[in-house]
């Protein structure tokens, strides 16, 4: 840090001023690591969450598609016994628009999720690299 000559050419009172100046950004460097840590914790928590509800729907989307299959079967075998083509037409169409807007939705909100997280990272980890690492990126805020 700054300073460093400070000490050897300075009276007894700037000393203690840069010793203090040093030991705040030290504490506040801790407190930045200590956020990113607990920031990314919280973002791997509520992403850890989201792919258990995304399992869940997914098990849930399985169910409907197993129960609407047997009720096609069913209706197949008493449509093929009366011989109304068009109502296992209607019945099919309809059954396999609702299995493709559950699934299309689920995937574009786990994207969203995820999109939205790796944001979340990325942004609280380059602030606390700069911030941590201030000379890295020629950031002398520091150097009161």
């Amino acid at each position: 840090m700054g300073g460093q000559v400070g000490v050897l050419i300075s009276s007894s009172g700037i000393v203690v001023v840069v010793v203090a100046v040093e030991e705040v950004v030290v504490v506040v460097k801790v407190v930045v690591v200590v956020v990113v840590v607990v920031v990314v914790v919280v973002v791997v928590v509520v992403v850890v969450v989201v792919v258990k509800v995304v399992v869940v729907v997914v098990v849930v989307v399985v169910v409907v598609v197993v129960v609407v299959v047997v009720v096609i079967v069913v209706v197949v075998v008493v449509v093929v016994l009366v011989e109304v083509v068009v109502v296992v037409s209607i019945v099919l169409v309809v059954v396999v628009v609702v299995v493709v807007v559950v699934v299309v939705v689920t995937v574009v909100l786990v994207l969203a999720v995820a999109v939205v997280m790796g944001i979340i990272v990325v942004a609280v980890v380059g602030v606390a690299v700069v911030v941590v690492c201030p000379h890295t990126y020629k950031i002398h805020t520091w150097h009161l």
